[in-house]
This record gives structure tokens, sequence and C-alpha cells, in this order.
């Protein structure tokens, strides 16, 4: 086992009338001035919104408002929350929604206090020093953004979707009421479910073979999702197994899964490039690639895949054969998502098969022009890039 440092500093608060404290968790943080950030109608409809300005207005807090972020959310929509919070001296913020939200609230807050243009941060040309503090109400379970210490931003010039990690950015709290998921559409629900699964798949599929305690949490969340969801998919309104689901995303991405590993990521990589350029949902896009990029790699420790395909999907070990039992693996998890609607190939996924030239352009992002490569599994240069692009649009 790898040495490792935990760090998990957020405050998260867990239930049926969680909501009812938010402002004074503001309040106990610091916060006098609040930048409410949120994404579409649903929170307003909902009537969340309106509860949480009655609260901050009865303690006194000063709240402006920032809503319209999407899925894979926009630089330009940060530097517009920058530049809000600066006028109006904001000094806390809280996102209220899913992942796109509460990354695109990390952004801002990074970007508030620095003088150089947020993106420097996600392009690799500045380190944060100091971040606005902030905080969630979560909506949506998937990201585990609310728990974790990273967020992912596209920057509409030239469609790049970039990630950038720092503690700073740790949410102060989190308040989580598995009843505000009753009324998530079936395909939202399916991705959510997807990203909590696979955040702990790409740590779960490492170099490291010494990790008997994280394994055995790694393979209990996943089973507990993929037991899940069926269940909330036909009973919306589940609330115990929306709160399993719930739990899973903080836990699926708070790095609690991969103590004392290496994680692969790959995955994540090239889908972000997916999502960039044909700006689908982002837990979709992992499943259309996973499978091939499972296939592509799985040679490299037969016995790594084959014990997932055992532990996690009850699949028979063939004992003589672990390639035999680690391919049924593959399967077994490719007919899960299309089980719960998720696609498992690039066409069904944005309903026509990728050009050769779109394949080639986000293998050359993803690559960043052929200098870096991705996952520790095994690792991918750019044209291993390709080649799994190419396997999930149906090639070979």
């Amino acid at each position: 086992m790898k040495d490792f440092t935990y760090y998990t500093p957020t405050e998260v608060v867990f239930g049926r009338r969680s909501e009812e404290r938010i402002a004074r968790l503001v309040r106990r943080y610091g916060g006098t001035k609040v930048l409410l950030h949120y994404g579409g109608g649903s929170a307003e409809r909902s009537g969340l919104l309106a509860s949480i300005r009655s609260q901050l207005a009865a303690e006194g807090i000063g709240c402006v408002e920032l809503g319209g972020v999407v899925p894979n959310p926009r630089l330009s929509k940060v530097r517009e929350g920058v530049a809000l919070c600066r006028a109006e001296g904001v000094d806390f913020l809280l996102a209220v929604g899913g992942g796109s939200v509460i990354d695109s609230a990390k952004a801002i807050a990074y970007g508030i206090p620095y003088d150089g243009d947020v993106w420097d941060f996600f392009a690799g040309q500045a380190q944060a020093e100091v971040c606005i503090p902030l905080g969630a109400v979560v909506t949506i379970p998937a990201a585990g953004s609310e728990m974790s210490n990273g967020c992912v931003i596209t920057n509409e010039e030239g469609w790049q979707k970039r990630g950038y990690s720092s503690q700073l950015a740790r949410c102060r709290f989190a308040v989580m009421n598995p009843e505000r998921t009753f009324t998530l559409p079936p395909y939202q629900t399916a991705c959510g479910v997807t990203d909590i699964l696979m955040h702990t798949m790409e740590r779960y599929f490492s170099p490291e073979v010494d990790m008997t305690l994280t394994d055995a949490i790694a393979e209990a969340l996943m089973r507990t999702v993929i037991d899940a969801a069926p269940e909330v998919l036909a009973r919306p309104d589940d609330y115990r197994h929306r709160a399993q689901i719930m739990w899973a995303g903080s836990l699926a991405h708070n790095d609690l899964t991969g103590c004392g590993n290496v994680g692969d990521w790959a995955t994540h990589h090239l889908e972000h490039e997916l999502s960039a350029l044909f700006d689908v949902a982002h837990g979709a896009g992992l499943a259309a690639v996973w499978g091939s990029w499972a296939r592509y790699v799985y040679r490299t420790n037969p016995a790594r895949f084959a014990r997932f395909a055992v532990n996690v999907l009850h699949v028979e070990n063939d004992f003589t054969d672990p390639e035999r039992t680690a391919l049924a693996g593959i399967a077994a998890m490719e007919r899960f998502y299309r089980s719960i609607g998720m696609p498992t190939s690039i066409p069904e996924l944005i309903g026509r098969p990728a050009t050769e030239a779109e394949i080639v352009e986000m293998a050359r992002k993803c690559s960043l022009d052929g200098s870096s490569t991705e996952g520790s599994f095994r690792e991918l240069d750019r044209a291993d890039m390709e080649a799994v692009y190419r396997l999930a649009n149906g090639g070979n």
C-alpha cells in the first residue's frame, strides 16, 4: 500500500430537514455576503431557492445571485461570476445543484482573489494561493464535488475541458437531502449513478496490489450503487435507496476509495474530450467509452478485472481462465449500463459514429498534442487513445 494523506474537512449535514441549517452554516463559516449560484429552474420551482433566500435574510446575510450554470460548466459563466462577486463584495459562495454548479462555484472562488485570468489554473499556468470559502447544497448526486478537491471547466474557445485540483476549494459544508433527488429525470439519475461508479473504478483499477481494505470499501460501494439504481428508477421516491446513492456519490470522490493506491483516470480524460466536442452528459460519455478502455487494457492485469467481475458483479469465477472471467465482468458492467439506459458506444451516445477527423482531434487534445500520456493501470499515449476511441466507435 502506498503512503497517503487523507484530508476530508467538509462538514456533511445529511437528511430530510438538512436544508433548515443552511444559513447558520454560512454564518458559522464566516459568510456575510453570499453568491447564490445555481443552474436552471428546478431549484426555483421546488421552492429551495426561496427557502435559502428567506433563511439568509433572517440571519442578516446579504445575497446576490447567479444562475444559468449548464452541464459541462462554461468558463464564460465563471468569469461572469468572478466579476459579479468582486463588484458586490462577496465573501462566501453557496452552490445549489449538482457537480456542474459546485465546480463552477469553485472556479469562481479561485478567480475572485486572483490578479490574472481564472483559466490560468486550468491551463497549468498558475497555482492557487488563496480561495474564497464555499458551501454546497447538493440536489444531484453524481460528481461528488461537494467533498472533492477538484473541479472541471469547459473553455468555449477551442472547446477545451480541463480540471484543476487544490485543497483550498474543499467545501466548508455540504447539505444533502435525498428527498431533493426524487424528481430527477431517469436519464439524469442514471448518469449520476455512472459517474459515482466510475469515480470508484478509476481508483480501483490501479497498478497497486496491496490495498485489501481500500479494495473492500470500493467493492461494497459499487455493489450498493448497482443494487440501488434499479430501485430508484422503478420508484423515484424510494428514500432509502436514494440516500444510498447520494452518500455513495460523496464517498466515491472524497478519496476514501483510493487511499493507498494510484488512480488511473484515463476514462475520465478520454470522456472529457467527448463531452467538450459533443456537449454530452458526462456520465453517459463515461459509460460509452469505459468498456472499450477496459478491453484495450485488461491484459495488463487480468486478475484485477477478474476480481472486479466476481466481487462487484457476481460473475462466476473461472479459476482456469482469468481472462475469460475478466471479459465476462466487462460485459456484465456494460449490461448494467444498458439496463439503466446508458450508452456503451460513441454512436449510441451521439446518434452517429464519430468521424475519423473527430477521433484524431479528441486524441490530440487528450494527449496535449502528443506531449502527455493518460492512465496508470496502463499508460496510454496518443496512438492508444485513438485506438480506444475507435473501439468505442464500433471499430476493432
